[in-house]
């Protein structure tokens, strides 16, 4: 089973899957400014915290890969703003503010370099990777999670973004997937 993914990180912008309108309707859409992804993640585009987290961390980088600042000075002066621009979307959102905090840091183990070119590469790195954590760890919980599962039975689900629901996976469907990807035989 492939499940689409919920964000994406590309040369042309951030790629969101617009979850308001699952399941009648796939739709995707690009965000090339922080401000954009701050708005998705406030009018719940994207949903499930681990994802949540993703988005933010994504519109930290692209924030810092399109600013007009020409120097390191200048985008440490912006790097405040994008940051509380994205923080300030989800008041309780738990992994949003863990990758902002992370982001910040980042940036300022980065900016020492003086390359504004580096850093602008190194946060989009880190954002990268940031997705990569949390979709392996959203793996990890649905092979854990489908050793649990019956062999054949009924499982009852409730989860507000489904499948997706993480930064690819889904921590309450994932399990299900997994379990069905093994040949288990389950009736959702």
């Amino acid at each position: 089973m492939r499940v689409p993914q919920p964000i994406e990180w590309t040369s042309g912008g951030v790629i969101m899957i617009d979850q308001r309108r699952l399941p009648g309707e796939l739709i995707r859409e690009t965000y090339t400014d922080y401000r954009q992804v701050a708005d998705a993640i406030r009018d719940m585009v994207i949903r499930g915290a681990p994802a949540i987290g993703v988005a933010a961390a994504m519109g930290v980088a692209i924030g810092v890969q399109r600013s007009q600042a020409e120097s390191v000075a200048e985008l440490r002066a912006e790097m405040p703003h994008i940051c509380a621009t994205i923080a300030a979307t989800r008041p309780t959102a738990v992994d949003l503010f863990w990758a902002v905090e992370r982001m910040k840091r980042r940036f300022e183990e980065v900016a020492a370099s003086g390359d504004l070119a580096s850093v602008r590469a190194e946060i989009i790195a880190e954002a990268q990777l940031i997705h990569r954590e949390k979709h392996a760890t959203d793996e990890a919980i649905g092979r854990f999670g489908a050793e649990c599962m019956p062999q054949d039975g009924l499982v009852m689900t409730q989860c507000n973004a489904g499948a997706l629901a993480t930064a690819g996976i889904g921590t309450a469907l994932g399990v299900i997937r997994v379990a069905i990807e093994q040949g288990r035989k389950l009736r959702v």
